[in-house]
């Protein structure tokens, strides 16, 4: 009995880490701002501008719950996931500017002739051990070693399911692939043989041979540990070319203030990568993650042609919500809200898709 608790002891440590951004802080310490310094600047990090208050500690239940869902994984619709070999196939099928859905929120975007792999997150488990915590339950398609090379890689937190540190080490060809990562971030990136890091905060962009990455604002939080909680910043993208513009957020909690100003300064995207998974139960999740119908508001905030989703049906024991909840929530409130089911994308992980121009 001794050792079953010192077990359960050890995994919700491990809970605890991978979902950190549940440390509560009062608001006098997050509206500390430094002297010239942006308002979702601290004086040891950052925080959400507007100001967000914490949502309710986590407590140990939710940690548990986590806990048996990475040991009991859902069972898996066909369909849900294409085989290795039909992956790549359609991956090199398609020409030009294209899609490809790994899970969670790790894509292959084909823009303009870069190709860019957005927050990578391809392993088993979504935590600071090899051996528990948040897991995988489905296989990504184009496994990591049949990956096209990657021109840029593109973070947006560096929370454990979205910032993997083996699918980083593992890349190949590091010398040439180019890092945009959230302020702080860099040093994560160039101990680990990256030497082409852009660090950026909110509103600042970088031009790569065409393509512009605008570092946007969301409303989330970082940590890798118990004490570096905020110390590096949270960012949803804004990707540009000449031939498509792509909204991406990794993670967010729901701001009528920070989309709408967003829709207003960019006018429109033609598609929109959005999470809509992860949201259940509402007081412990609201502040970090969207719930699909919220999803769907985003999309309509900044005008955005075609809805992505993404976060969903990868990891399990993430949340409460039953595992394939969200995509019938999306596309009922996607198709209410004045999107076709053309514009609606649920893709298969693995799938890839054509990007068309509008």
């Amino acid at each position: 009995m001794k050792h079953l608790i010192k077990v359960l002891a050890g995994m919700a440590i491990v809970f605890t880490v991978s979902f950190a951004c549940s440390a509560t802080f009062s608001q006098d310490d997050e509206k500390l701002v430094m002297e010239n310094k942006p308002e979702h600047h601290t004086a040891t990090g950052f925080q959400n501008h507007p100001f967000v208050e914490t949502s309710a500690a986590k407590g140990v239940l939710f940690y548990m719950r986590r806990f048996w869902g990475s040991i009991f994984t859902p069972d898996v619709p066909d369909g849900h996931v294409l085989s290795e070999s039909e992956s790549i196939r359609m991956l090199n099928s398609v020409k030009g500017d294209s899609l490809t859905w790994l899970g969670h929120a790790s894509f292959l975007i084909k823009i303009s002739g870069k190709t860019i792999l957005t927050d990578p997150f391809l392993t088993e488990f979504a935590s600071p051990v090899s051996w528990a915590g948040p897991r995988r339950f489905v296989k990504h398609g184009v496994p990591p070693d049949k990956l096209p090379s990657i021109d840029i890689l593109l973070v947006s937190h560096n929370h454990y399911d979205h910032l993997d540190d083996e699918t980083v080490r593992s890349l190949e060809n590091k010398e040439k692939i180019h890092v945009i990562v959230p302020l702080g971030l860099k040093h994560f990136f160039s101990e680990r043989g990256y030497n082409n890091v852009t660090e950026l905060d909110w509103e600042e962009s970088v031009s790569i041979d065409g393509v512009e990455f605008v570092s946007l604002p969301a409303v989330h939080d970082s940590a890798r540990s118990t004490d570096d909680h905020d110390q590096t910043l949270w960012v949803s993208w804004a990707i540009m070319s000449s031939g498509n513009s792509i909204f991406f957020i990794g993670d967010s909690g729901y701001s009528d203030t920070i989309f709408s100003s967003i829709g207003k300064k960019y006018g429109s995207f033609d598609y929109a990568i959005l999470p809509i998974g992860a949201y259940a139960p509402r007081e412990l999740m609201w502040m970090s993650h969207v719930t699909p119908e919220e999803a769907v508001a985003i999309g309509n905030k900044i005008h955005a042609n075609a809805l992505i989703a993404s976060h969903w049906g990868t990891v399990s024991s993430l949340s409460d919500e039953p595992t394939w909840e969200p995509p019938r929530r999306f596309k009922e409130a996607g198709l209410n809200n004045g999107f076709s089911e053309d514009e609606l994308w649920i893709m298969k992980i693995g799938e890839t898709r054509p990007l068309f121009k509008e």
